[in-house]
């Protein structure tokens, strides 16, 4: 499941360099029965508590059995999807002309997926420590995932790095947990859809348009919204594989 999701995650990158969409791709190649349509939705990067920890188990059984090649193939699953969240937070950092500091940045979505609080190796935790690093302010509003694990994602994969305690603490400081995604999105000059929560359908886009710092800038990891409604509003968008 890793390997499929991977692979349809390779091919965004192509279809945004040659101005195909990853969606239409999906859609053809899932036709083929003996494909199949399912996990072929290209995303910001899979977490979860398997997926990551059973590929790097079967890359370490490979190697301490000398099979260094299969080792080598398995391990790339894990690099595309690593690579994946870099180049959505890397298109981040270039819409806002590379220039992270004194911006605010809203990640909608902390939960791997949607309909659960659980967040192990979510893509948010990833690309919210890397805005960070570049010196983002971050909101974050998830309906289920409590702020405490926010924050303790966050402070484990900065200690897992080996930082410093002392810019654990001053990124942590400049993150900001919100009950009301309305709140959360107020002031900021982008929103990035990290989980596929039913409920962002229904926000009122244009009120929240109105709240922002403008250009506005939507960047969807999960291609969850309308982007031509988004843009009659006014947005800036960019969507993976689009």
């Amino acid at each position: 499941l890793a390997q499929r999701l991977s692979s349809i995650n390779s091919i965004s990158a192509l279809c945004e360099k040659t101005g195909a969409d990853i969606e239409e791709v999906s859609k053809a190649v899932g036709l083929d029965h003996r494909i199949g349509s399912k996990f072929l939705k290209s995303a910001i990067g899979f977490g979860g508590s398997c997926f990551k920890k059973d590929i790097l188990n079967l890359v370490y059984i490979s190697r301490s059995l000398g099979l260094h090649e299969v080792a080598d193939y398995w391990e790339k699953v894990v690099e595309i999807n690593n690579y994946q969240t870099n180049r959505f937070s890397q298109k981040i950092l270039s819409v806002l002309n590379n220039s992270l500091k004194n911006k605010v940045i809203t990640i909608l979505g902390w939960s791997f997926k949607k309909n659960t609080n659980d967040s192990r190796e979510s893509a948010s935790i990833y690309l919210a420590e890397n805005l960070l690093d570049n010196g983002a302010t971050i909101n974050v509003y998830d309906p289920m995932v409590k702020g405490s694990r926010i924050i303790s994602d966050l402070k484990n994969l900065m200690k897992e790095k080996n930082i410093d305690i002392k810019k654990i603490k001053n990124n942590t400081s400049k993150i900001n947990i919100f009950h009301d995604p309305y709140s959360a999105i107020n002031k900021s000059s982008l929103i990035a859809i990290c989980t596929e929560w039913d409920e962002f359908l229904g926000f009122n886009w244009e009120q929240i348009y109105m709240s922002m710092h403008k250009p506005a800038w939507i960047c969807d990891g999960r291609n969850l919204l309308n982007i031509k409604d988004l843009k009659r509003i006014g947005f800036k968008t960019y969507s993976i594989g689009k």
